[in-house]
């Protein structure tokens, strides 16, 4: 048996008044990420109620009994934040195509799945937060929150007036 996703208004933040998106519930509750949880859908994983889904286009209420691989869903995750300072020569991703380091592989193996607020370059080091809510990373990281972001930056070797100035106008 196969359940068909539910129409639901949205309201304006963008949840939709009768319950979250399937996927975004998994991901809460800290099995993986939204994506991976779309795919365990579409591989026949989950169920709701009893019912295996075809569609992550699924709005489910707290009342739905959820279930991945016959297995209920852990409970919501409480919102955790972390500082972590980052060394550099790790990337910041959770999956480098080319093979390199990662920082979540540097990561203690007992913390749950996190999400980096913002990204720092191979070689770059400096303080990252991490946290297991991703909407609290996307509130962070957009411009309109305007959050006040301070930069400090060190750079090495000869720095003449004439790249200075002509640094000021920005970088592309």
């Amino acid at each position: 048996m196969l359940l068909m996703p539910e129409k639901g208004k949205q309201d304006k933040s963008g949840d939709a008044k009768d319950g979250e998106r399937i996927a975004k519930v998994i991901a809460r509750a800290g099995l993986g990420s939204r994506r991976e949880a779309e795919a365990w859908i579409a591989a026949g994983r989950v169920a709701v109620n009893g019912a295996v889904i075809a569609s992550p286009a699924l709005n489910v209420r707290p009342r739905d009994r959820i279930t991945v691989d016959g297995a209920p869903l852990p409970g919501r995750a409480r919102t955790r934040l972390f500082l972590y300072h980052k060394p550099r020569g790790l990337v910041t991703t959770h999956s480098d195509p080319q093979g390199r380091d990662t920082l979540f592989r540097a990561l203690p193996k007992h913390l749950p799945r996190l999400i980096s607020v913002g990204r720092l370059d191979i070689n770059t080091e400096g303080l990252l937060l991490l946290t297991n809510d991703g909407g609290l990373a996307r509130v962070l990281e957009l411009p309109a929150t305007a959050w006040l972001r301070t930069y400090r930056v060190r750079a090495l070797g000869r720095v003449t007036q004439e790249a200075l100035d002509d640094l000021r106008g920005g970088v592309t």
